[in-house]
């Protein structure tokens, strides 16, 4: 899906005043994570279900609070995951069943504890929608090269629970935004494989997994099985 996106959601202040207000008094005991492309049907579905996959081998549930969702700046609501992005997710033992893409509102915003976006423009346009987004808004590449620089051992440890864990963890990377910048502006980004055949759906498959990988391992303080 390559047009461009827009970040369309609620268009009039009053709406987003009253979401923000039903949002705002929500008890904090739950972290959300939202993945966002453009269509809602290719990259931010792999990487949402990624996640889920990710996390829950390393806990053995997802759970703890941790919410993990999708949307797309352009996002063809109700639509099916991509065939081929459904394949991806079968390599790696994940689930599909039951995906429908959605279109970016700001409700989405407004709810999320941390954003990571296919790419810079997405980054942009969800920074742009307002709703304080700035400092929790990352590209997914961008995220991973900060995560890498962030100690472990100044975490809280999974014993006060991921949620804990999860907001530190945010708070230390938007602190290092300034200081670690992409080595090139492509760095920051993952290409949209809509259209394409397989074995690039495959590519950016291992693409997302990659930079997930030392993410999910930084959330909940377990890596990777051997």
């Amino acid at each position: 899906m390559t047009a461009p996106g827009t970040g369309r959601g609620i268009g009039n202040g009053e709406r987003a005043a009253e979401i923000t207000t039903t949002f705002v008094g929500l008890p904090r005991d739950s972290f959300r994570i939202l993945h966002v492309s453009t269509g809602n049907v290719c990259r931010s579905p792999i990487t949402e279900r990624l996640t889920r996959h990710f996390v829950t081998e390393r806990l053995g549930v997802l759970g703890g609070g941790l919410i993990v969702e999708s949307a797309g700046t352009w996002g063809h609501e109700g639509a099916p995951m991509e065939a081929n992005a459904e394949t991806v997710l079968a390599d790696f033992g994940a689930d599909a069943a039951g995906f429908t893409g959605r279109e970016l509102l700001d409700e989405h915003v407004i709810r999320a504890d941390l954003v990571l976006t296919a790419t810079r423009d997405h980054r942009a346009q969800v920074i742009s929608m307002g709703h304080s987004a700035g400092l929790r808004t990352f590209t997914l590449k961008e995220f991973t090269r900060l995560v890498n620089a962030i100690d472990p051992a100044t975490l809280p440890s999974l014993d006060e629970g991921v949620v804990t864990r999860a907001r530190a963890l945010v708070r230390a990377a938007a602190a290092l935004r300034g200081w670690l910048l992409a080595p090139t502006a492509e760095a920051d980004e993952v290409y949209d494989p809509y259209g394409a055949p397989l074995p690039f759906f495959r590519s950016v498959g291992d693409e997302i997994h990659q930079a997930l990988d030392p993410v999910v391992t930084a959330l909940t303080g377990v890596p990777t099985r051997a």
